[in-house]
């Protein structure tokens, strides 16, 4: 014979309700929370570089000659174009949203394509510098700044285009199950707001 205790009872009655399907048997979806974790901690090594830049400047002035006058067309098409990429990428996410696969394809694809012109633009402003990674501590501190950057756009754009990738199933992506696309997007805008600081800083001040 078996003796059933109060303590059985009770966490039979907690599996019966959580099975029923008004428990919390389902854990609550957090990985865009930690996605957003990461990318604050993310930010905040960006915002160490910003401030050891600017602190070395403010107390350590570069002798005359140390810092070079750069050139601001490139640099400004290129800001132009990462900007407009965050456009594209939230037009994807409505086309998403509306159901249009196809015009979400085509979105996509064409953020990944502005990401790698972006990525191009900073290549070929490279090669025309007047100065090189080891030239002083300004020189340093500039390839430093903008290669982190230039490796967060380069990990962005392989992003977009595994969504691309994924969104060719049908059924992958839904207005109600897109978290792949959602993060990618989250990821992407936070490259571009980094951008803008550093360009800012590093062309402008």
């Amino acid at each position: 014979m078996t003796t059933t205790t109060p303590i059985d009872t009770d966490l039979q009655q907690q599996d019966d309700h959580e099975s029923d399907g008004h428990g919390h048997g389902e854990h609550p979806d957090l990985r865009m929370f930690g996605l957003a974790t990461f990318l604050v901690a993310d930010g905040m090594t960006f915002a160490g570089f910003f401030a050891a830049y600017l602190t070395y400047r403010a107390v350590n002035p570069l002798p005359p000659g140390a810092i070079y006058e750069l050139e601001l067309v490139l640099p400004v098409i290129n800001t132009a174009i990462l900007i407009a990429s965050s456009f594209t990428f939230h037009r994807a996410s409505k086309e998403l949203m509306r159901g249009a696969m196809g015009a979400c394809r085509g979105w996509l694809l064409l953020t990944a394509v502005m990401g790698l012109s972006f990525l191009g633009g900073q290549m070929v402003e490279y090669f025309e510098l007047p100065f090189g990674l080891t030239d002083n501590l300004y020189a340093s501190t500039f390839y430093a700044l903008t290669g982190f950057h230039g490796l967060h756009v380069t990990l962005g754009a392989l992003m977009i285009l595994i969504v691309w990738f994924q969104a060719r199933e049908p059924g992958r992506f839904t207005p109600s199950d897109h978290f792949g696309l959602a993060a990618a997007e989250l990821y992407w805008h936070f490259v571009d707001v980094i951008w803008v600081v550093l360009f800012g800083l590093l062309y402008l001040l």
